[in-house]
């Protein structure tokens, strides 16, 4: 996971040296833009805060750009997905299953993919595979509007865990 900033450096430092962190917790660039811009902030729960509100603040292609910062569900991080990929290894570690249930996450995300254009996305820290999987399934339901405010919402509750790991 990147370096653990304090709150006080998330309020003075440059910003340079504060987007390789931020851009762990949220790979779109315009979402750090304006958490800096929000500075300073009065306490830890004031920036997580910031920050939801600025993820859910992102139009369309901007959450396709931070959409495409995350790995699939039950793959493991790399490349494309390096910002975040301690953060994700962590918060999947309960996605570990079966082969069973790996091949249906598998066959969800690809379905899902194809549905709504983009990385299926879920807070994965506090749930097991079949927690996941259940809801993989029931948001294949969703209109795509639907979806889509259901995936930003999901992208907000991620960035603000991993902003809180970063802050504390």
């Amino acid at each position: 996971m990147p370096d653990h900033l304090t709150l006080d450096r998330l309020n003075t430092a440059p910003p340079d040296e504060l987007r390789p962190a931020l851009r762990a917790c949220a790979t779109s660039p315009v979402w750090a833009d304006r958490l800096l811009a929000g500075r300073p902030y009065g306490s830890v729960d004031y920036a997580v805060a910031a920050a939801e509100k600025a993820v859910l603040a992102l139009d369309s292609a901007e959450i396709d750009a931070a959409l495409a910062g995350h790995p699939r569900i039950g793959e493991r991080p790399g490349g494309a997905h390096a910002d975040g990929a301690a953060f994700s290894r962590s918060e999947q570690s309960g996605v570990d299953s079966g082969a069973d249930t790996a091949a249906r996450l598998a066959a969800g995300n690809a379905a899902y993919e194809q549905r709504f254009g983009h990385v299926f996305l879920i807070r994965a820290a506090g749930r097991d595979a079949g927690q996941i999987l259940a809801e993989l399934e029931r948001r294949l339901g969703n209109d795509p509007a639907a979806e889509r405010a259901e995936a930003a919402g999901q992208l907000a509750e991620i960035t603000a865990l991993r902003m809180r790991q970063v802050l504390a």
